[in-house]
């Protein structure tokens, strides 16, 4: 499987992470009373956001790395989690996009999905 590659930030930005907790219950509302509750699922997808700084360089290779490499995102990954510094296996949830910080440097957003 490939990895996130050597050449991109191994961290990324504080300001921008953002980690769903995945949804393995089914919530039915009742008639009346309290709604019924149950386990839908053990094994769902972990959501995360993530904001990176990079250079002209560094988006040239995600972009080699999302295009080429992954077959323009179909293909899983592995990566460090920058939370909890385990190896976990990601997917790209949607393309990465870059707004300029100046005029060498990008913030590059992406989201993933955590697999199980």
């Amino acid at each position: 499987m490939p990895a996130w590659p050597d050449a991109l930030p191994a961290y990324p930005l504080l300001e921008g992470f953002h980690e769903m907790v995945p949804k393995t219950a089914l919530r039915t509302d009742m008639e009346q009373g309290p709604a019924k509750v149950r386990l839908r699922t053990t094994a769902a997808v972990r959501g995360m956001t993530l904001n990176y700084l990079m250079s002209k360089a560094q988006v040239t290779a995600l972009e080699t790395f999302y295009l080429a490499t992954l077959q323009g995102g179909a293909l899983a990954f592995d990566f460090i989690h920058p939370r909890s510094n385990a190896a976990v296996s990601c997917r790209f949830v949607r393309p990465p996009e870059y707004s300029t910080s100046n005029g060498n440097f990008f913030t590059v957003a992406i989201a993933l999905e955590v697999l199980p």
